[in-house]
């Protein structure tokens, strides 16, 4: 069974939604399910178009800001993600609050990681040609204008919590036929 169900990243956000009222935070909610089905996809021109015209991301690791700025610079982070084959990801959402302006995230983001890529990262591994369960403790904050676009994210990470060797039986198919793509 693989370790990693892509959509159980938004269904916490589906399930709000189903429960929320109020208009504007359903807005707020849609962005954000757009922005992560997107991702998961991987369909780069929809989710360039789930965000404002000047997005602003904010990384914050060891006290620095590494988040791209601009279109150009979150698309160019973007289509560099996407390269890398670690967008296959779940992110197991247990805090979740919404306002007009803005969607909080928090919980632990599992993705996988090639190995090689992994070890470019910094990240400890033993075998470069192996794949990665690598899990993060993530807060990120989601601000969303009033046309209903996100403005950017402002990610807070913890760093490696956990990473684990995997076997070809533990990968989700989409990993499988993206690394299969790439080769």
């Amino acid at each position: 069974m693989p370790v990693i169900d892509p959509s159980r990243t938004w269904e916490p956000l589906e399930q709000r939604l189903a429960d929320t009222t109020d208009r504007r935070h359903r807005i707020v909610l849609g962005a954000v399910i757009e922005h992560m089905r997107a991702e998961a996809a991987p369909d780069l021109d929809a989710l360039m178009a789930t965000l404002s015209d000047e997005p602003d991301y904010h990384f914050w690791n060891s006290g620095s800001d590494r988040g791209p700025k601009g279109t150009d610079g979150v698309r160019q982070y973007y289509t560099d993600f996407l390269a890398t084959r670690s967008n296959v990801l779940e992110f197991d959402i247990d805090r979740l609050v919404v306002d007009d302006h803005c969607l909080v995230t928090e919980g632990f983001l599992k993705q996988i990681y090639p190995g090689s890529y992994a070890a470019r990262l910094g990240i400890p591994v033993d075998d470069e040609s192996a794949d990665y369960l690598v899990v993060n403790r993530q807060l990120i904050l989601w601000p969303v204008d009033e046309d209903g676009r996100i403005v950017g994210e402002d990610s807070y990470q913890s760093g490696p919590a956990e990473v684990t060797k995997l076997r070809a039986d533990e990968l989700p198919r989409q990993y499988v036929e993206l690394m299969r793509a790439a080769s």
